[in-house]
């Protein structure tokens, strides 16, 4: 990599850093002012389980992968791979197409974690949390999230994109991640307003409900349209958001959702039948 790239990847970091640091404490705050919902399982002892999972992910990611997603698209630029490369397309519209693309994909992604019983195995240690709150959008095993990785490495060398879009793309994914699944209150009618473009903390937490005919809906993270346009997309849970019981059925004992029996979950956990393929 030239110094340039390295100075860019450095900046990158920061940039990253400083907007996830923000974020996750404006929704902190939010939710400790305007919470939506009250917890019905200790904070601190679900804090400290979802932020070692956020902790021990991004050093594996970086110990296993040699280059991530803006090295990858730095890559790209370089040696000209990628749609956006082959169809010369203008740099406004590239960055604005190669945003929607990754974002569609990440839909598509979460979509087949829904439905291959294997990968729900993994992606239920995400659900399997009773509350949600700005932790939660950080709450991934971490063989998922190499996975992950290697589904967006792959989705930035087919695309081609600009950097600057899979940086932009990068901060907007981690922020909304935190605000969607943030326990905040949002008045309904900006609520309705928002969620015509973008996937407010009402409309994710039908997907958490302990019904498998919520939480096999409203699969997008940032833009809403997917769910809307593929048919995904419940607008209420059924129990009301005050009423809802947040998780899975099978585990709605906290003594089962301690840090070991999450990392364990995917090998030896009950898969319930919540995986789209495993459901009657």
């Amino acid at each position: 990599m030239t110094y340039r790239g390295r100075g860019l990847m450095t900046q990158e970091k920061v940039v990253r850093f400083g907007f996830f640091l923000f974020i996750f404490l404006l929704v902190a705050i939010w939710e400790f002012l305007a919470p939506r919902r009250q917890l019905t399982t200790s904070k601190v002892r679900r804090w400290l389980r979802n932020l070692a999972i956020t902790v021990v992910n991004p050093a594996l990611v970086h110990a296993i992968f040699p280059v991530l997603a803006v090295s990858m698209a730095l890559k790209a630029q370089e040696s000209e791979w990628g749609l956006m490369h082959a169809f010369e397309v203008p740099y406004w519209m590239a960055f604005a197409l190669s945003i929607a693309a990754l974002d569609f994909i990440i839909y598509l992604q979460h979509l087949m974690f829904h439905a291959v019983p294997l990968l729900w195995r993994l992606h239920m240690v995400h659900h399997a949390d009773m509350n949600i709150d700005v932790t939660t959008g950080l709450r991934f095993h971490p063989v998922e999230i190499l996975i992950s990785m290697l589904i967006k490495l792959s989705a930035v060398a087919v695309i081609g994109p600009p950097v600057a879009a899979v940086v932009t793309f990068e901060v907007i994914l981690n922020g909304m991640a935190m605000f969607n699944h943030g326990n905040i209150r949002l008045p309904l009618g900006i609520d309705l307003l928002l969620r015509l473009f973008v996937v407010t903390p009402d409309m994710h937490r039908v997907h958490h409900s302990i019904y498998p005919r919520e939480t096999n809906t409203n699969f997008g993270f940032n833009l809403s349209w997917w769910d809307r346009l593929f048919g995904t997309y419940k607008a209420q849970p059924m129990d009301g958001h005050d009423g809802m019981t947040i998780g899975l059925r099978q585990y709605q004992d906290e003594s089962k959702v301690t840090l070991p029996r999450i990392l364990l979950m995917p090998f030896v956990g009950d898969i319930g039948k919540y995986a789209i393929g495993k459901r009657g």
